[in-house]
């Protein structure tokens, strides 16, 4: 969920201090781009996956403290909600078999802290929301006891002056309010990491925008919200509405939200970094000592904390990262977009597709960002999140095309080629990329298999419903046979 922070309280003098500190970290950054002082040897390639805890009736388990203390294991984290956690796995290079190796550990990982998690009545579920929250789980008392959560949601809460309203409609209506920023903890997700050389990092990040929609719609795994059937991927509109610091004025007067597409195609990594603190009061205006152009000039790394920080409360879909390991620092793309699940196969085979994809098209001689307009990236996004596997986007040369039809016949060729030029085995390719395919011949992802299950066993009462549906879809999970070959 991004640096750590101690509770405290921020004073009007806090907030001058920040705002001076971190133009100066935007300035030592431009000088550091300038100079070209990044890791570019050989780019390395990562995923984090947020888990949900369930008991054994399929009702949250808001026990991820237990849990934690069960697993002792530090590559499993706390996130933002009580029924929540986060597993990190350690990055690789895809020349080297690291999908094969991100399932193997994924899996491994995930079989122990099941193991672990059982003993003390949870267990855990891959899905972007869990169909089975309700209202109560909402509240302020299922953040997560860590300092950070708190005074994000005290600040996000301060900032917009009102309760956070949450309306979305789709083949059902929901609309409620929360006094917290709990209801982000619904929407756990998937993140992809891919590192690039400052020179690349534009097209790395124009590609992951562009095709940001197609990866939603085939991979949608988000279709209830408190009881509700609402988009196929209700993840994206409940999270740009549950951190919305606007009130309905600001709204109206243009001003931009913290969860955010953006509004443009950038030509450096600086825009994205420029626009932050252009645009985005601070959340956490912690100040640091360390001095960023002292620690360039004496021959060493600036750790840039607080645009680091700062960049961690905008909420990108696909974020830029400024990070710094054995002194050395590098850039990353953050793709942001899916959720989890159903299996380890199915999120590994996302993984694949977006690595694939995003190379080719980053490295292809006429950018698909000069073909298309950013405001139809973004409403593609929006339409992929709202049908799902059945969502028909906008593309360069065939104008509006079922995202299936799309994959099928231009994507997962360039994906395939993406990954060969990242020295991926073919084996490995056919293996991942053979899911994407199935996915779209068949039609069926998480979020149109659990919807078809809930619609077939019907019944007055959506709630025991969607625990057994739910419990069904755990125990095929643990098979990792992918979602598109389950009846």
């Amino acid at each position: 969920m991004g640096e750590e922070v101690e509770a405290q309280e921020f004073t009007r003098a806090d907030r001058t201090r920040h705002r001076e500190k971190i133009r100066r970290c935007l300035d030592v950054l431009a000088r550091m781009l300038r100079e070209s002082r990044f890791d570019t040897d050989r780019p390395l390639t990562g995923m984090e996956v947020e888990l949900n805890l369930i008991d054994a009736a399929g009702d949250p388990a808001p026990k991820n403290a237990e849990v934690l203390l069960a697993i002792d294991d530090p590559d499993f984290q706390t996130e933002l909600g009580r029924f929540n956690v986060e597993i990190n796995v350690a990055p690789a290079a895809l020349a080297d078999g690291a999908l094969t190796g991100f399932e193997t550990t994924l899996r491994d990982s995930l079989n122990a802290a099941e193991e672990h998690a059982a003993g003390v009545g949870a267990h855990l579920v891959m899905i972007g929301i869990l169909p089975t929250l309700q209202a109560e789980h909402l509240g302020a008392e299922y953040l997560s006891d860590n300092p950070r959560y708190h005074l994000l949601s005290e600040q996000i809460l301060a900032a917009r002056g009102e309760d956070i309203a949450i309306r979305i409609a789709g083949p059902e209506r929901l609309e409620t309010t929360a006094d917290s920023i709990l209801p982000e903890a619904a929407c756990t997700s998937t993140q992809f990491h891919v590192q690039t050389s400052p020179a690349e990092f534009a097209a790395y990040w124009n590609a992951s925008q562009a095709i940001a929609a197609v990866q939603v719609a085939v991979a949608a795994n988000s279709p209830y919200l408190l009881g509700r059937e609402l988009w196929r991927e209700t993840r994206l509109p409940l999270f740009e509405q549950s951190t919305d610091t606007r009130s309905e004025e600001l709204k109206a007067q243009g001003v931009r939200p913290r969860v955010w597409f953006g509004e443009r195609w950038i030509t450096s990594v600086f825009d994205l970094f420029e626009e932050n603190v252009r645009y985005f009061p601070a959340l956490l205006p912690v100040v640091e000592e360390e001095d960023p152009l002292a620690e360039l000039e004496a021959g060493r790394t600036p750790s840039l904390a607080e645009l680091r920080l700062h960049n961690g409360t905008i909420y990108r879909w696909n974020r830029p990262v400024y990070d710094v390991v054995d002194d050395v620092p590098h850039l990353r793309v953050e793709n942001r977009v899916l959720g989890a699940g159903p299996t380890v196969l199915d999120t590994v085979a996302n993984a694949a597709f977006y690595f694939g994809l995003v190379r080719a098209l980053a490295e292809s001689e006429r950018p698909l960002w000069s073909q298309m307009s950013f405001s139809a990236a973004e409403e593609n996004v929006h339409t992929a999140a709202h049908h799902g596997i059945d969502a028909l986007v906008y593309w360069p040369g065939l104008g509006h095309v079922r995202a299936t039809e799309l994959t099928l016949r231009r994507l997962l060729p360039l994906a395939h080629e993406g990954l060969e030029r990242w020295g991926v085995a073919a084996a490995e390719r056919d293996r991942y990329l053979g899911v994407i395919e199935q996915r779209c011949l068949t039609g069926v992802n998480g979020a149109e298999w659990f919807v078809r299950q809930v619609r077939a066993r019907g019944g007055a009462d959506r709630t025991q419903v969607l625990r057994d549906v739910l419990l069904d879809y755990r125990a095929r999970m643990h098979t990792n046979e992918p979602v598109h070959t389950w009846h």
